[in-house]
């Protein structure tokens, strides 16, 4: 059975997108209760107890408190599946040195099934787990960062151009309910259109887009509000917000051109 430490938005997610039962933890807030009361279970208070009993630990707690976890708990021949972000295999290994440890980068789709995972190299053996949620990519840990940055945090990324775009057809006639309908079912397919042309962007502008028509220049105009230099920044902005997260080891960000 799996069991969770700190059942936060993440660890929750990728609770329901497996499904199964599970035993939880919190640090009071009656999210292990709810998580448990929706997929069968038991929520515990004792941490301790927690790693006795689970077969493999998910630890969803603060990143900081990863010592304070650790100490109470015996977590030997079991593998410890970290999603705290800015984490370092090293310092799981160090924390827990007779458990398998893996180090994973999840983003919330994980909860329908449509998640991108990505796993620090070392942590193979949690493929398959993950692979029941979504898709799953093994990186060299020093891609772990950037992989917060991008595949991460996209869906709030998203979620918010999503946002945009539904308030522009709102502002020129569309009902809400209209919009948003026609929004998320256009990204849902254009997303679709686009692996299915082999990844090529450009060609699925251009096949909506003729030499000075319409939506070449409504393309224009996005490049005009600076939305490519929007998504650099935001991922510099994440970089740099992870990079503070290491004490004594800053990383080295490149300059915006």
């Amino acid at each position: 059975m799996l069991g969770i430490i700190g059942a936060g938005h993440m660890a929750g997610a990728l609770a329901r997108g497996w499904g199964d039962a599970v035993l939880a933890t919190d640090n009071g807030s009656g999210r292990a209760a709810a998580l448990v009361a929706e997929l069968g279970g038991e929520a515990l208070h004792d941490n301790a107890e927690l790693a006795r009993r689970a077969d493999v630990i998910l630890l969803g707690h603060k990143p900081h408190q990863l010592d304070q976890v650790a100490s109470g708990i015996d977590a030997a021949g079991k593998m410890v599946v970290s999603v705290l972000g800015p984490t370092k295999v090293a310092d799981l290994q160090r924390a827990y040195p007779r458990s398998q440890v893996v180090r994973v980068m999840p983003n919330t789709p994980v909860r329908i099934g449509r998640g991108v995972c990505c796993i620090a190299e070392g942590g193979e053996a949690a493929v398959p787990l993950f692979e029941r949620v979504g898709r799953v990519f093994v990186l060299p840990e020093a891609q772990m960062d950037l992989a917060t940055a991008t595949i991460g945090v996209t869906p709030a990324y998203v979620a918010v151009v999503a946002e945009a775009m539904i308030d522009a057809a709102i502002i020129h006639g569309f009902s809400e309910a209209m919009a948003t309908d026609m929004t998320l079912a256009t990204l849902e397919g254009t997303a679709a259109l686009i692996r299915d042309n082999g990844g090529n962007t450009l060609a699925a502008r251009r096949e909506v887009g003729s030499p000075g028509e319409s939506t070449v220049r409504g393309v224009a105009a996005l490049e005009r509000g600076g939305l490519r230099r929007a998504f650099e920044d935001a991922t510099r902005a994440v970089l740099t917000r992870l990079s503070m997260a290491y004490e004594g080891r800053p990383i080295v960000l490149p300059p915006l051109g």
